[in-house]
C-alpha cells in the first residue's frame, strides 16, 4: 500500500517541477539584454501593412499635394467616452491612389453639371436628378432631396466609389468617398454595433 502511495506522490512531483520552471523562465529576458540579444538582432521584421500611396492625379496642381494616408478622422489619442469607435461605422472610407483620382474627376463632372443649375437658382431635386442622370449615371443609382429652403442634395452610388454633395445659392461641393465600414453601398448607415 505504500508503494501506490509513493508513485501518487511522484507522478504529482513531476507536472509541478514543470509547471515552476515554466513559469520561473516567462518573462524575465528584455529586448537587447542577456542570452537573448544575439537572436533579437537576427530576427526578420514583422510585416506592417502598406499605406496607402497618393500621388497627383490628372488635373491637380503639383503644389496641392494629395491628402495624407494618416490624416483622418480617427483622433490620435483615444476618447474616453469610446464615442468615435462607437461611432467608425458612420465615418466613409477616404479613397487613395487609382480610385481616389477617379474620384476627383467624378466629382469635377458633378460640379460641372450642377453648376448651371446653381447659376439658375434650379434647387429642386428633380433637376438635380436629371442631371445627374444625365451623366449617365443610373437614375436607380442616384438620389436627391431638398436641403433647407434653398438647397439640395445628392447621393451617387457607383459603388465601390460614391459621390455626395450639397448645392445652394452659394456653391455647390461635392466629396467622393469609397462606402462605409460595415455596409456595402454608399448611404449613410444609421445603425452601428
Amino acid at each position: 500500500m505504500a508503494m501506490i502511495r509513493t508513485a501518487r506522490i511522484r507522478a504529482g512531483v513531476l507536472p509541478m517541477a514543470v509547471l515552476a520552471l515554466l513559469v520561473t523562465g516567462c518573462g524575465t529576458e528584455r529586448a537587447g539584454s542577456g542570452a537573448g540579444a544575439d537572436r533579437a538582432s537576427s530576427r526578420t521584421p514583422v510585416a506592417t501593412p502598406s499605406t496607402p500611396v497618393d500621388f497627383p492625379c490628372p488635373g491637380e496642381s503639383p503644389t496641392s499635394a494629395p491628402p495624407a494616408a494618416t490624416s483622418g478622422t480617427t483622433p490620435a489619442v483615444p476618447p474616453t467616452d469610446h464615442y468615435a469607435e462607437n461611432h467608425g461605422f458612420m465615418v466613409p472610407f477616404p479613397l487613395h491612389g487609382k480610385r481616389r483620382c477617379e474620384g476627383l474627376q467624378a466629382v469635377g463632372r458633378v460640379e460641372r453639371a450642377l453648376e448651371p443649375l446653381r447659376k439658375r437658382r434650379d434647387f429642386a431635386p428633380e433637376s438635380t436628378r436629371t442631371a445627374l442622370t444625365g451623366l449617365g449615371y443610373p437614375a436607380g443609382r442616384v438620389s436627391s432631396y431638398q436641403n433647407g429652403p434653398t438647397g439640395v442634395g445628392f447621393l451617387i452610388d457607383a459603388f465601390p466609389l460614391c459621390v455626395e454633395g450639397t448645392m445652394d445659392r452659394s456653391s455647390t461641393k461635392a466629396e467622393a468617398f469609397g462606402g462605409y465600414p460595415d455596409h456595402s453601398g454608399c448611404d449613410r448607415p444609421s445603425g452601428g454595433h
